[in-house]
């Protein structure tokens, strides 16, 4: 397929890519150092989750042999393709690493019993050998996937859709594993000093939000390429399904970010309240109330009526919504470990925000350049075709 108006598309992605380094050059020559990396490390997360949360979503979908999804599956797999960028701009992470994280600093470590004590896992020989091994496996199994989903265009053969079921189940045992690692290494370790058991949790509701989210844009972007085309296979029945799962990760976000929260409140350790401390004081209060409101009041309320979930319009308010609050979310995570009195907001964030956006936007419809959008030869694409929501 030919995406309509590409060459803008990729222009685009350019423009902002550019923007975005500027704007990135420009704080590092200013000083801004400590800010531009968490700056960084937000927007990294941030499209890692997205994409990872790609992978996440066909693993689940071959594993449960669905069949109401694969006309929205490839899309998907589109956000796959940018994990192998992300590597890539994981090694700017690394160098930047040292102005984010204490138990990097030799000095700190050596006056902090508690650092001293986390040293044989916060070290830094073994935090790269655990990003080698997490991006590295998700690389890989998104990669098998996606060539089982490919390959299954050009020859219709079954033997690809039971490999896929294989693959999904070994990734879904190593994702619980290794998202979890990756959100202490990157996230909770901006402040070894707290910990949290749900932590690794809690990140996954960010994605389980997100991703349908991003299907949700997708599809609604591919039924405007050609909606005659396409109609018959993205319909209001695959975005009531969409929209439902949208609910439901709502309702298991604000679950989880309760119950972490409720934990924390009632054991009263010192250990572990400072986390909220830093955020119910001052303007972070403000930030952790928007939360609150606009990441599930609000989506809950707005998406219980079974109109909406059927209406393109009001679903892809919700979405963008949804993308919004999940940025908000991992800043209100990161930044009050660069000042946890005040939040800072500017220029800074903006501009290296557009750098990955335009590079994740690029990843993505690239990707859908070259393939088809809709797997075609999946056996199970006549269930999806007469998919209809009854309530």
């Amino acid at each position: 397929m030919a995406i309509k108006n590409y060459e803008q598309t990729r222009t685009f992605s350019t423009v902002l890519i550019f923007i975005g380094i500027v704007a990135f050059t420009v704080a590092l020559f200013l000083g801004f150092q400590e800010r531009v990396w968490h700056a960084y490390l937000l927007s990294y997360f941030y499209f890692v989750l997205i994409a990872l949360g790609g992978v996440f979503f066909m693993s689940i979908q071959h594993a449960t042999n669905a069949g109401w999804s694969v006309s929205v599956r490839r899309l998907s797999e589109a956000l796959t393709a940018y994990l192998p960028v992300a590597c890539i701009l994981t090694l700017p992470l690394i160098y930047g690493a040292f102005s984010l994280y204490d138990w990097l600093d030799a000095e700190k470590v050596a006056k902090d019993h508690l650092l001293v004590h986390k040293a044989p896992y916060l070290n830094l020989p073994f935090f790269l050998i655990r990003l080698g091994i997490f991006l590295g496996g998700w690389i890989f199994f998104a990669r098998k996937l996606v060539s089982f989903s490919l390959k299954q265009d050009q020859d219709g053969d079954t033997i690809w859709t039971k490999k896929s079921v294989k693959y999904s189940v070994i990734f879904l045992l190593f994702f619980a594993l290794s998202l979890s690692l990756f959100s202490v290494d990157l996230l909770m370790s901006l402040d070894a000093h707290w910990f949290s058991t749900i932590f690794g949790v809690y990140v996954f509701a960010g994605l389980f939000q997100s991703v349908f989210a991003a299907l949700i844009l997708l599809s609604a972007w591919l039924l405007k390429q050609d909606k005659e085309k396409y109609k018959t296979w993205i319909n209001e029945n695959h975005l009531h399904d969409m929209g439902k799962f949208l609910f439901a990760a709502t309702v298991f976000w604000a679950y989880i970010a309760f119950s972490q929260y409720m934990l924390i409140w009632y054991a009263n350790l010192p250990e572990e309240t400072t986390f909220f401390l830093y955020r119910s004081k001052g303007a972070w209060a403000f930030v952790s109330i928007s939360l609150i409101v606009f990441k599930f009041i609000l989506p809950f309320l707005f998406l219980l009526p079974r109109w909406v979930k059927r209406n393109w319009k009001t679903m892809i308010f919700a979405s963008c919504l949804i993308l919004f609050m999940q940025f908000v979310d991992l800043y209100w995570l990161i930044y009050p470990h660069f000042d946890s009195y005040f939040p800072h907001f500017s220029w800074v964030e903006v501009g290296v925000f557009l750098a990955f956006f335009g590079v994740f936007v690029r990843s993505v419809f690239s990707f859908l350049q070259k393939h088809s959008p809709v797997p075609l030869k999946d056996p199970r694409m006549k269930e999806s075709l007469s998919h209809h929501v009854t309530y």
